[in-house]
């Protein structure tokens, strides 16, 4: 089938496109390059260069006239929203709302959403947290990332557009950049590897910082692949389901790389969620999908990748 990618040379978005072609199908990939690189991108897909929010979105879609839309574009920083919570209600909700009215127009069958366990399930009353649990939204991130769930709703009962949401616990693995809180791994990886001091940003009664759900970015990108054809009008969680300290984290690759460096505190930022992990039973039963890569796993192969590149 043919599949229209956004945000198809990012981190996450680059590994899902590397899947999709591994497995026969036929990419376009739409990005604007704000945080993405266009080498990332797999040679055999087709590029457009393009913001989500172009109305020359309608042409892509008559040109290519793609079966499925995977959406990974996105303005991603928690921090960011909370700063300006009308770009980022611009670009994640203005901007989703574009592709929606481009796959109704032009007869799409499925739109696959990645949307956000962490910030959705973060201090939530249940832990780990499942799909069924009502958010508790401390971002305007989080809120428009529901906004989205919510839109899809409304075009599958008013339009039959098929959808499947995606909720990603913390993704990391090769190819990550290192900005903020979306990168913590690859901050750790870089400090370390420069010899310089890093900070876990923690609440005073939570010294060792928040807790998280790391899942490693190949297994995300299969659970993109069986999205396709599985899971029509689910919300799943995408996660380890392991809770784990920021600072455990750090002390985890610090061991891996041999490092001895001190680690800092900080308090914590506006908008950070102290706990957050996710219950992937659901993923598991409608999707079959199960992560295969714990996180020693990962942030050896992650540190390779690093560690290949810097050479």
């Amino acid at each position: 089938m043919k599949i229209l990618i956004t945000g198809g040379a990012g981190f996450i978005g680059s590994h899902v496109v590397n899947a999709y072609i591994e497995a026969g199908h036929e990419v376009v990939v739409i990005d604007n390059l704000t945080s993405g690189t266009q080498s990332r991108v797999h040679p055999k897909a087709k590029f457009y260069m393009m913001d989500i929010r172009s109305d020359e979105l309608e042409e892509v879609f008559a040109r290519e006239k793609p079966d499925v839309v995977n959406h990974h574009a996105a303005q991603k920083s928690v921090p960011k929203s909370v700063e300006d919570p009308q770009y980022d209600a611009e670009f994640n909700v203005m901007g989703l709302l574009n592709l929606l009215e481009c796959c109704r127009r032009h007869a799409v069958r499925k739109f696959i959403f990645i949307s956000s366990g962490g910030a959705l399930a973060g201090d939530a009353p249940v832990i780990p947290t499942d799909e069924s649990v009502n958010p508790v939204m401390i971002s305007p991130y989080a809120i428009h990332k529901y906004v989205g769930e919510k839109y899809l709703h409304f075009y599958r009962v008013t339009y039959g557009l098929h959808y499947t949401v995606l909720r990603y616990a913390n993704v990391y693995g090769p190819n990550q950049i290192a900005d903020g809180e979306c990168g913590v791994i690859p901050i750790f990886m870089n400090n370390i590897l420069s010899d310089k001091p890093s900070t876990v940003f923690a609440y005073a009664d939570q010294p060792r910082g928040t807790t998280r759900d790391y899942v490693y970015v190949e297994d995300v990108a299969e659970a993109n692949v069986l999205a396709l054809t599985g899971a029509n009008d689910e919300i799943l969680n995408i996660g380890s389901g392991e809770e784990i300290h920021t600072e455990d984290v750090y002390h985890l690759i610090a061991r891996i790389a041999g490092s001895t460096l001190p680690l800092h505190h900080a308090s914590e930022r506006v908008g950070d969620v102290r706990r957050s992990v996710l219950d992937c039973t659901k993923a598991k039963e409608v999707l079959g999908w199960t992560p295969r890569t714990s996180l020693e796993q990962g942030v050896k192969k992650t540190l390779d990748w690093l560690n290949s590149q810097r050479a």
